[in-house]
């Protein structure tokens, strides 16, 4: 049985216009050195993604030097100094956003919490994502007893139980 031209041009628009749904979570590093391989820190953006419901997101993150992110900051939120992470969410189709990690500023707060330096490295990883899909925190000491905060802190036990 075969198809008229009109079924066919019907089929052809359907594939054309086809929704294609991934989470691509790309990892780099730029000009430092950090304790945890790439491919478990993309596995773990896409889980938070996931975890989230989030179907169709481009997100990269990046782990920079201090002074590279001291550049950021100031660029980008007037801050002086380097920070430990920024997230930047854009428009467009499904989300997508760039987080800047700085592994010496991750290795000061593991210090100071008194957790390791892969535990900090992939908070911040899970941090950043939650701020690219909308979740905010207090700037003060009361945002470790945020919703963010918490959903982080969820999401990093998993994490770190599946490791």
């Amino acid at each position: 049985m075969g198809t008229d031209g009109r079924t066919k041009q019907l089929l052809r628009f359907a594939w054309d216009d086809r929704v294609t749904l991934a989470r691509v979570v790309t990892v780099a590093t730029e000009d430092v050195r950090i304790p945890v391989a790439r491919a478990r820190v993309e596995r773990l953006g896409a889980a938070v993604l996931r975890a989230e419901g989030i179907r169709d997101a481009q997100v990269s993150i990046t782990f920079v030097t201090s002074r590279r992110m001291a550049a950021l900051n100031w660029t980008h939120l007037g801050h002086r100094g380097p920070t430990d992470v920024i997230s930047f969410e854009f428009s467009g189709p499904g989300t997508t956003g760039d987080i800047y990690i700085a592994p010496d500023v991750a290795r000061e707060n593991a210090r100071a919490h008194g957790c390791g330096v892969r535990e900090e490295l992939l908070r911040l990883c899970v941090h950043g994502v939650l701020h690219i899909l909308g979740h905010d925190h207090p700037t003060d000491e009361s945002r470790a007893k945020s919703t963010m905060w918490k959903r982080q802190e969820q999401l990093l036990a998993r994490a770190m139980t599946s490791a």
